[in-house]
């Protein structure tokens, strides 16, 4: 299907959260170089503090990223599970276990027609990657309930 602006497709299905990339992350990275530009024209104790705080505030939003992705990548893993188990012919079925996170996470993109021929250049190691499934999705299902 060929890609159109208002339908999600290869090209256009990154998920970008406007509030955590455009708006806290980089006030929270410019934090770290003021706490930073400070500590260093007046050396204090209190600076330092405000350097590590800065640092970790960071660090903090890094790691609920980090959690919401890796529970998001959970929930992927067991949907497509349920999902390859239902759709798939009883041989690929029994092998759903055998494919890494990535091509789950490619698959999870892939009509439920084309789903059989995928996971079988998946598990020959055709397609090893999350991106080289995506690319080979022909009928694009879009996602838009991610974290």
């Amino acid at each position: 299907m060929a890609p159109t602006s208002s339908r999600q497709h290869y090209g256009s299905h990154r998920r970008w959260n406007p509030l955590v990339h455009f708006v806290l992350s980089p006030l929270l990275l410019v934090n770290v170089g003021v706490a930073f530009t400070l500590w260093r024209r007046a050396p204090t104790v209190l600076a330092a503090w405000g350097v590590a705080t800065a640092v970790l505030l960071l660090l903090l939003n890094v790691a609920a990223r980090q959690q919401a992705l890796t529970v998001q990548n959970r929930v992927i893993r067991l949907e497509m599970w349920w999902r390859l188990a239902r759709v798939l012919p009883p041989d690929l079925a029994a092998r759903v276990h055998e494919l890494r996170l990535g091509q789950l996470v490619g698959l999870r993109f892939a009509s439920d027609a084309e789903l059989p021929a995928l996971v079988r250049r998946c598990l020959a190691g055709e397609l090893p990657t999350s991106d080289a499934v995506k690319r080979a999705v022909r009928d694009w299902q879009p996602d838009t309930l991610r974290a």
